[in-house]
């Protein structure tokens, strides 16, 4: 079943699948401008962040999304803290997370997996899964529950 949402950008109704929550046309603006940063950054490298918005028109906070999608990285340490590591906020090149965050999040993340399989096979193991009985629940009132008192075929 379609999930339609409305773009968070132009407000366009669109069939959401995941991820950002704005629609293809703002997705291929996007892409658009990344382009147009990316021939910049080519033809003026170590160009500043606000050299770069100011030259193209393009806002500092849609650059920062780059950065954040790690499509592009500062250089130096002179731009820093342009980005936080959102869980220690400890001033970052690109991305979301610093290297030490990073790290334990994917452990962590592994750990839970090892220990959801772990448990799977426990139950597969054990049976559990034969105990659990199911029944049909009918919302539509026609329908007779053979179970309550007075029910007749």
């Amino acid at each position: 079943m379609a999930d339609l949402r409305n773009c968070r950008r132009c407000g366009r109704l669109f069939n959401y699948i995941g991820g950002n929550a704005i629609c293809s046309t703002c997705k291929d603006e996007d892409e658009v401008d990344f382009q147009k940063v990316k021939k910049y950054l080519y033809d003026n490298p170590g160009a500043s962040i606000s050299e770069v918005a100011s030259s193209l028109n393009i806002s500092i906070e849609k650059i920062r999304k780059f950065l954040k999608e790690e499509r592009l990285e500062i250089i130096g340490d002179e731009g820093l803290p342009v980005l936080e590591c959102e869980k220690c906020q400890k001033p970052i090149n690109t991305g979301r997370f610093c290297d030490a965050c990073s790290r334990d999040l994917a452990t962590g993340f592994s750990t839970v997996a090892r220990d959801i399989e772990r448990e799977h096979i426990n139950s597969r193991n054990s049976g559990e899964n034969d105990s659990i009985r199911l029944r049909y629940l009918s919302k539509n009132l026609d329908i007779p529950n053979k179970h309550k008192k007075g029910f007749r075929k």
